[in-house]
């Protein structure tokens, strides 16, 4: 398989996901948003958000924190993933995640995690 053809793979992954995935860059640019995430956000603009600032999205404080964990991510390579809140209303847990190219950090995204419990029937497919 080609190079190209693994990006399929790794788009298609973050595509199906029913959870909002927000992809940055070290310049606090939304580069992609999923589906899930387009739709989350869509009081705000959706789509329409790639290639703002996610630090337009957020107030002083959270500007902060945010600056903090990719600072703590630039420190160590080993320094990848940070809670940083739950929702209750959604009880999901949201996550930064570092993303990396060989060991270089490159960006992050904002990964949740829901808690509830799933009501698809296993194997439904009819």
């Amino acid at each position: 398989i080609k190079f190209k053809s693994y990006i399929s793979f790794y788009k298609s992954i973050v595509d199906q996901d029913r959870a909002s995935v927000v992809i940055c860059n070290l310049k606090y640019e939304i580069i992609y948003m999923n589906p899930a995430a387009v739709t989350s956000y869509a009081k705000r603009g959706g789509d329409k958000l790639i290639g703002r600032s996610l630090l337009d999205c957020h107030n002083p404080e959270s500007r902060d924190k945010i600056q903090q964990v990719v600072d703590w991510f630039a420190a160590d390579e080993s320094h990848n993933i940070v809670y940083t809140f739950h929702n209750e209303k959604q009880n999901k847990d949201v996550y930064m995640v570092a993303l990396r190219d060989e060991g270089k950090l490159i960006g992050y995204y904002e990964k949740h995690e829901y808690r509830n419990s799933e009501t698809m029937k296993p194997y439904d497919l009819w």
